[in-house]
């Protein structure tokens, strides 16, 4: 005991020379600005501020800005789409790309069934504008956090998309060949 805390005591009061205290302090700099800089990188990157207004919509009002409507009625209460609804609230964005980005991320929470828990009424369930707004804010920052993820899950979804449409296209397609191979079977 009594050798480690002499050689402790010598080892502080020992002074390296100059060019060692130098790259030794250097060192640690160059880490502390390193974290600084790529946690500002990383926070400027992964968390994007967006504005949006989100209102109900009366039919006949034109929106000249970016926007999207969200159905409040029924049991497909929260179901985004570009066209209005009877029963709806409009989310208006100041662009495009936010306009898009709320898309998908209405369309996740309608397909995972996040606005049931919301919906009041016994006969026709309603989501109501004050809880659609007090928790579509918070879930949409929530879910853009991870801007790059979030990015790659809506390219993802849009491709999906694109597929299904393709894919609808294509039954109704194989549909009329089979209709007119049956009216000329029919015919003969």
């Amino acid at each position: 005991m009594y050798r480690v805390v002499f050689f402790l005591k010598n080892f502080f009061f020992l002074k390296p020379p100059l060019e060692v205290r130098l790259s030794f302090f250097s060192f640690f700099l160059l880490k502390i600005l390193c974290v600084a800089c790529g946690s500002k990188a990383h926070h400027l990157k992964t968390e994007r501020m967006m504005n949006f207004i989100i209102k109900t919509h009366k039919v006949g009002t034109i929106y000249t800005k970016p926007h999207l409507f969200v159905l409040n009625k029924g049991m497909n209460s929260g179901k985004p789409q570009k066209t209005p609804f009877t029963n709806s609230f409009v989310v208006i964005f100041q662009n495009e790309e936010d306009c898009e980005s709320l898309f998908f991320i209405a369309f996740s929470l309608w397909k995972t069934k996040f606005w049931h828990q919301h919906l009041v009424g016994s006969v026709i369930p309603f989501l109501r504008l004050p809880d659609f707004k007090k928790e579509f804010s918070p879930k949409a920052s929530l879910m853009m956090v991870e801007h790059e993820e979030h990015q790659k899950n809506v390219a993802a979804l849009k491709l999906l998309e694109q597929k299904e449409k393709q894919f609808h296209e294509n039954i109704s397609l194989i549909s009329d060949l089979r209709r007119a191979i049956v009216y000329r079977y029919c015919r003969k």
